[in-house]
């Protein structure tokens, strides 16, 4: 039995992948601890999922500014210790990291109590953190075709992105159903990440009526408390009534995907994996002021491998009315985008990752640990 701790948080793109691995390693006999951020989405998400062990744990984004650089150097500082003392607390045997600010102070204190170091890097471009921390780690997970100058390419595992174990994709109909959704209708599902995205929001605001025209009608995440909830209906092209919805959260992300028949979307990891096990053709708009430019680099990935198409911020208001209105009308093109969807799957990644993980432990001396089930009521 080995005691893993699980690096991640902030926001879901990289909570969501920590989870999966937890429930695929204690599927395994590994019990886990997940290290979170204190944000609010955080604890949503892990409130789901009773029978694992979550640790909030202090940190802040590394913000080019006075007050951010001291936010970010206390949060380092006291994730640090609290990760130093709580390894030893539990015998910790390996650390896992997400990226993120939340991988940053656990992962500097396994190295000073020489625990192994696994690193997973979810987007195409390595940030400097992840470069930082991949230099003496045991292994680092990136995504298809990548490598990394400087690492060995024996240490490099070419893995996706894990999702959880109920993350599925379910019949249109049922997900339909499920949401209130009429079967009949066109359906745009706009997604912005777990934080939402303003500009994506007044897009949808700003071309509501024009997509109600076209009988199209949406299902927008607009990200938790940067808009109120609310549902609009609009006449459509032969008088029928089109419904649109603004959500700040769900919960069924994969009905929400499965029930789609477009999605407009931001271009994390995250989305991309979820797009990409729902089989549902995507219009993908990266935010612009990504770090390293990662999610354009992660669309223009799924561009090349015909799974959806890239548009721009910046185009939004020239083309991405006609781009929507072309693929939603198109049913050969959408055809052609889920069978290379298909294609792309990696199927069960948390496994391949637990199973990775525990092989590289295998040979390692254990260290003095307490049995899992008392840690659970103590930790």
């Amino acid at each position: 039995m080995r005691n893993i701790v699980i690096a991640c948080g902030g926001t879901g793109g990289h909570l969501t992948p920590g989870i999966a691995l937890a429930q695929s390693l204690e599927e395994k006999g590994c019990p886990c601890w997940l290290f979170i951020s204190q944000k609010a989405v955080d604890e949503r998400l892990s409130s789901k999922y009773p029978k694992l062990s979550f640790v909030p744990m202090p940190g802040s984004p590394l913000i080019k500014s006075p007050l951010g650089l001291f936010r970010f150097l206390c949060g380092f500082a006291l994730s640090f210790w609290r990760s130093y003392r709580f390894y030893k607390k539990i015998g910790a045997d390996a650390i896992v990291g997400f990226g993120g600010f939340s991988s940053f102070g656990p992962a500097m204190a396994a190295r000073m109590r020489s625990m192994p170091v696994f690193i997973h890097e979810a987007n195409r471009a390595v940030g400097k953190a992840v470069r930082f921390l991949a230099k003496r780690s045991t292994r680092l997970y990136l995504p298809e075709g990548m490598q990394l100058d400087g690492i060995s390419p024996e240490i490099i595992r070419n893995v996706g992105y894990p999702l959880r174990q109920e993350f599925r994709r379910i019949p249109r109909e049922r997900a339909r159903k499920q949401l209130g959704v009429a079967q009949g209708d066109r359906l745009l599902v706009v997604l912005g990440g777990s934080q939402g995205a303003a500009s994506l929001n007044r897009w949808v605001k700003q071309n509501i009526e024009e997509l109600a025209k076209e009988g199209i009608s949406t299902y927008c995440l607009t990200g938790m408390n940067k808009e109120s909830s609310g549902v609009v209906q609009l006449d459509g092209p032969i008088g029928q009534t089109i419904t649109s919805r603004f959500v700040p959260f769900t919960d069924e992300m994969n009905a929400v995907l499965s029930a789609a028949d477009l999605v407009l979307s931001r271009a994390g990891a995250g989305a991309i994996a979820e797009i990409v096990r729902c089989r549902v053709p995507s219009v993908m708009v990266p935010y612009p002021h990504a770090a390293d430019n990662h999610q354009y680099l992660n669309a223009s990935f799924l561009e090349r491998k015909g799974g959806g198409i890239v548009c721009l911020e910046e185009k939004m208001d020239d083309i991405l009315l006609d781009e929507i209105r072309e693929v939603m009308f198109n049913e050969e093109f959408r055809a052609i985008l889920r069978r290379n969807l298909f294609s792309m799957d990696g199927g069960d990644v948390a496994g391949l990752l637990a199973l990775d993980l525990i092989q590289s432990l295998k040979d390692r001396p254990h260290r003095d640990s307490v049995p899992g089930g008392v840690l659970r009521m103590v930790g």
